[in-house]
């Protein structure tokens, strides 16, 4: 099997595709930094980096599958209050449509947030696939069930040229903590007690102190785990393209550090990133979790 990768970002697509044995043979971004580390991961892949709504279909390559992950801001609650430039971000979906209207791919995997299907154009969206012959069965699927120290819920759209939906009924694999993935002995450690530490964020470590002993993981900003913490012998959270979450270890806490988020969306230890730390995690909140696209591929692969 060969596949392009639109909208390659991080790599994760292209990573838990290739552990299922699928040749990568075009990925395209418009952002030059993503497709400068795509490439680095990928480098048997062709690489463009453009706006992918300009993008000429016909220069791709011969491939089968299309995997996509189309921009998700637009989509996501957390944007906040809806803005004019979430437009823009969530017609890069199109693009999807326009590229199997010429190529025909047999299978086309689209990951978004689960609220990708409350888009105003939606429906528009699926009849348009639907009207080139495309079955689509929504996957609400949590890397946490894929082996990734993570909970992290995301929508797949398995896109089959049948006659009826392709429904699969994925393995379900142990939970791992978070735990496994901390480098406890590295980095650089900040006692929690220090001037001008905020009084939400002490309050918040108490909390955490009182559930779950000398070690757990909270984030540092926004909400979720925020008031109680989260034990490092579940998943984390949902990693995103901000610094986030901090680990607590006694008395002293620091955030999480690239090498372990990389180890939290499942990627491989010796993937290359960007050396700014802002940069690499940027990628990363923003990649999907190769784990689970290898489960997919592999029981896409024994359902047809």
């Amino acid at each position: 099997m060969k596949a392009v990768d639109l909208f390659a970002g991080g790599g994760g697509f292209s990573t838990g595709a290739k552990a299922a044995g699928v040749e990568i043979v075009w990925a395209g971004n418009h952002s030059p930094l993503a497709v400068q580390y795509h490439a680095n991961n990928h480098p048997e892949a062709i690489h463009v980096c453009q706006d992918l709504h300009q993008a000429d279909w016909t220069s791709l390559p011969s491939h089968d599958v299309m995997l996509a992950s189309p921009c998700c801001q637009g989509h996501t609650p957390a944007r906040g209050k809806d803005r004019p430039y979430h437009d823009k971000q969530r017609n890069t979906a199109w693009a999807v449509v326009s590229c199997a209207e010429y190529h025909q791919e047999y299978l086309v995997v689209v990951e978004n947030v689960v609220d990708f299907i409350k888009w105003q154009l939606y429906p528009a969206w699926l009849q348009a696939m639907n009207a080139l012959g495309y079955a689509v069965a929504p996957h609400v699927i949590d890397a946490a069930d894929h082996g990734v120290p993570q909970n992290r819920e995301r929508l797949f759209l398995i896109c089959t040229r049948s006659k009826n939906p392709l429904r699969l009924s994925l393995p379900k694999r142990p939970h791992i903590g978070i735990g496994t993935v901390i480098e406890w002995g590295k980095h650089r450690w900040s006692p929690v007690e220090k001037p001008n530490r905020s009084q939400a964020t002490l309050k918040r470590i108490a909390a955490g102190r009182a559930r779950f002993g000398k070690r757990f993981v909270a984030p540092y900003y926004g909400s979720g785990s925020g008031t109680t913490g989260r034990s490092i012998d579940r998943p984390i959270g949902t990693i995103t393209t901000l610094d986030r979450w901090a680990i607590i270890d006694g008395e002293h806490m620091r955030m999480l550090q690239p090498p372990e988020v990389i180890g939290a969306m499942g990627f491989p230890a010796d993937y290359h990133l960007p050396p700014t730390r802002r940069e690499a995690i940027h990628l990363l909140g923003n990649a999907v979790c190769p784990p689970v696209v290898t489960d997919l591929i592999n029981e896409i692969k024994l359902a047809a």
